[in-house]
C-alpha cells in the first residue's frame, strides 16, 4: 500500500470507525495478557480494518508494525539484550530489530508494544529506550525458536519422582516456565534457582559459580504466584499458606537420572519468594568419579596436610567457611580419599548431597525427630570408624561429636565461622568445655571458593594504588597492570569460567591449645598461628592474581583485602 493511499484512508476513517478500534485494541490486549498464545497484532488483523490497519495503528494508537506499509523487513538482533540474550527476549515477547531501510535504527519488536514494564525490562537491559513496533507471533517465533524443546523429556512436563497427579501432567505457559528453569538450570550447572516475585511478575535467576545471574522472566502478578504454586504441588506443600514459610524437597526425572530439589518458601511484601537447591546426589556414585582434594584445587602442601589430619585414627577434623564455600564437599573429599574399605565409615547429614560409594549415610529429618544430636548418638552405637556430621548448629549436637571425637572415633564436620579463630568462639558461644573440644580437635581448614578467570577472553588493566599495596602488602612484586575479565561464548558473557578453592590448613598444636584454655586474645592466637607458616586467604588470592588464574575484584568480593 503507497503512503498516499494510506493518507488518503486515514482522512476517510470515521469517528466511529476509530472508537471501535481504539476497544478492539483494549480487547486484544487483554486477551494477549491472559493467553499469551497470540499478539496483539495477530487479533487485530482479524479485524474488518485490515487493509487500512498500518494507518490505524498510526494515528490511533502511535504505532508502527513490522512489515507495515513501508516494505521494510526486520533482521532480529537478541544480543542487544546482552547476557541474557535469547532467554530474556522469550520472556519478555520481545525482540531488538534493526530495520533494513534505516541503518543504525533500532526497534523493539513486540507482542503488546503498549506494554510499559516490559518497555522499562527492555530497556534496561540494553540500557536505552528503543521505540516499540508491533509484531505477530509468527515474527516472534521465527526469530525466537520454539522454547527449547529438542530434547525427549523437554516435550512433557515435569513431575516430582513419586507423587501421582491422578490424571494427565498439567500444562500451561506457568508450567513450562517453571520446568524449563529446572531444566535449565540442570544444564548449566546451577546450584539454585530463585524465583523472585515483584509486583508485576516473576523473575528467576541461577545461581552459577556463586553468584546469581538473569535467567527468565514472566509478566503478571498472577501468573507470578501461580509459578509459586506449582513448585508447592511439586515438593508437596500447603498451597493456601502464603504468609509463614515451608520447606520440603521433591526428586525429578531428569538427564537420564533423578535430581533431587531442596525447596525454601518464604512470604514477602509482594507474595511469596522461592529459592531451590539442586543436589545430583548420583554424581559420586561410581567409585571412578569420587572427588579428590586436587580435584577441588587444593595446591600440594595443603592437599598433604589434609590428607594426613583426615587419616588420624581419632580426634576432629573441622571445616569452616560462610554458606556456599564448599565445605561439604571438602569433607566428602577427604572421607573419599581415606575410605579403604576396611572401616565403618557414618554420616549424618541435612541433606544427603552425594551418595559415597561404601559409606552408610543418614538424612535428618527433624519433622520424625531424626535431628542431628539424636542420629549422632544412634551412629555411635553402630560401631563406626569415622563419623561425617554435616553441620554442628547447636550445643548438644557439638557435645556429642566431642565426646565421639574423645571416644577413639574420628569426626569429620562443619561449621559456619570465618577464620579459625571464629571457630572457637562459636564452640564457647555453646557453653562446651574448652579443654576437652580442644583436646579433641587436630584441625581446622579455612576456606573459600573462588571464581577463575575464563582463559579465552582474560584482558589486563592498569593495577590501581590500592592494589599494587596489596601487592607489597603481600609479599609479591609490584604489578604494573591486573587481570580482568571480559566475557565470550566459553564463558556465557561473564569473563569467569569454573571455581577452585583456597583454604588455610591449621593442624592445631599444645600451644594453641594452651592458648585457647587459658583465654588469650585473639591477637595472640593470630601470631601463634601465623607464626608456623600458615599462609592466609589473602595471599594465597594474591598468588591466583599474580598467575592470572582470578580478578582482584573477585578475591576482594570474596576474600577481601
Amino acid at each position: 500500500m503507497s503512503a498516499d493511499m494510506s493518507a488518503d484512508m486515514s482522512a476517510d476513517m470515521s469517528a466511529d470507525i476509530r472508537a471501535g478500534f481504539r476497544a478492539a485494541l483494549q480487547a486484544a490486549r487483554r486477551h494477549t495478557a491472559q493467553a499469551g498464545a497470540e499478539t496483539v497484532l495477530d487479533q487485530l488483523l482479524r479485524g474488518s480494518w485490515r487493509d487500512v490497519l498500518p494507518a490505524l495503528l498510526r494515528e490511533t494508537g502511535g504505532m508502527d508494525m513490522v512489515d507495515g506499509d513501508s516494505g521494510q523487513r526486520a533482521v532480529p538482533d537478541p544480543t542487544l539484550f546482552g547476557a541474557p540474550g535469547l532467554a530474556l527476549a522469550r520472556s519478555l515477547r520481545a525482540v531488538p530489530v534493526r530495520l533494513d531501510g534505516e541503518p543504525g535504527r533500532l526497534r523493539l519488536a513486540m507482542a503488546d508494544p503498549w506494554d510499559d514494564a516490559t518497555l522499562r525490562r527492555a530497556a534496561q537491559a540494553m540500557g536505552r529506550r528503543v521505540p516499540p513496533i508491533a509484531a505477530t507471533a509468527a515474527q516472534l517465533d521465527g526469530w525466537l525458536g520454539s522454547v527449547p524443546s529438542a530434547s525427549s523429556d523437554a516435550s512433557s512436563s515435569i513431575s516430582a519422582v513419586g507423587n501421582s497427579t491422578g490424571g494427565a501432567l498439567p500444562e500451561g505457559p506457568v508450567v513450562a516456565f517453571v520446568d524449563q528453569a529446572l531444566r535449565r538450570a540442570y544444564e548449566v550447572g546451577a546450584s539454585d534457582i530463585h524465583f523472585e516475585c515483584d509486583r508485576h511478575g516473576v523473575t528467576v535467576r541461577l545461581r552459577r559459580d556463586g553468584v546469581l545471574t538473569p535467567h527468565e522472566r514472566m509478566e503478571g502478578a498472577r501468573q507470578a504466584e501461580e509459578a509459586i504454586s506449582r513448585i508447592k504441588v511439586l515438593a508437596q506443600l500447603d498451597i493456601t499458606e502464603r504468609r509463614l514459610p515451608q520447606d520440603g524437597r521433591f526428586r525429578i526425572a531428569l538427564g537420564g537420572g533423578e535430581l533431587d530439589l531442596r525447596v525454601s518458601i518464604i512470604p514477602s511484601v509482594f507474595g511469596e519468594d522461592a529459592v531451590l537447591r539442586l543436589l545430583d546426589k548420583a554424581q559420586l556414585r561410581d567409585p571412578a568419579d569420587q572427588v579428590s582434594l586436587d580435584l577441588l584445587g587444593f595446591d600440594a602442601s595443603g592437599a598433604a596436610m589434609i590428607r594426613e589430619l583426615a587419616g588420624l585414627p581419632h580426634g576432629m577434623l573441622l571445616v569452616t567457611g560462610p554458606t556456599g564455600s564448599g565445605k561439604t564437599t571438602t569433607v566428602y573429599a577427604a572421607l573419599s580419599e581415606v575410605n579403604n574399605g576396611i572401616e565403618k565409615i557414618i554420616t549424618i547429614e541435612d541433606p544427603v548431597e552425594y551418595e559415597l560409594a561404601g559409606v552408610l549415610q543418614v538424612p535428618v529429618n527433624e519433622r520424625k525427630g531424626l535431628t542431628f544430636a539424636k542420629g549422632l548418638r544412634s551412629i555411635l552405637r553402630h560401631d563406626p570408624d569415622r563419623i561425617l556430621v554435616g553441620e554442628i548448629r547447636d550445643a548438644e549436637t557439638a557435645e556429642i561429636a566431642v565426646q565421639s571425637a574423645l571416644t577413639g572415633h574420628q569426626v569429620l564436620t562443619t561449621v559456619h565461622a570465618n577464620s579459625v579463630f571464629d571457630v572457637t568462639g562459636r564452640f564457647k558461644h555453646f557453653d562446651l568445655d574448652m579443654f576437652g573440644f580442644m583436646a579433641a580437635l587436630n584441625g581446622v581448614i579455612v576456606q573459600r571458593l573462588v571464581r577463575c578467570l575464563c582463559p579465552h577472553c582474560v584482558a589486563d588493566r592498569p593495577a590501581t594504588a590500592r592494589e599494587q599495596q596489596w601487592f607489597a602488602e603481600m609479599g609479591l612484586p609490584r604489578a604494573e597492570t591486573m587481570p580482568r575479565p571480559v566475557g565470550c561464548e566459553h564463558c556465557g558473557g561473564t569473563g569467569y569460567k569454573g571455581r577452585r578453592v583456597i583454604a588455610e590448613v591449621h593442624t592445631i598444636d599444645d600451644g594453641f591449645r594452651d592458648l585457647v584454655t587459658t583465654g588469650a586474645p585473639v591477637s595472640a592466637l593470630r601470631e601463634h598461628v601465623y607464626r608456623k607458616g600458615v599462609r592466609t586467604l589473602s595471599q594465597l588470592g594474591a598468588d591466583m592474581v599474580s598467575r592470572r588464574e582470578s580478578s582482584a575484584e573477585e578475591i576482594k568480593r570474596v576474600v577481601g583485602w
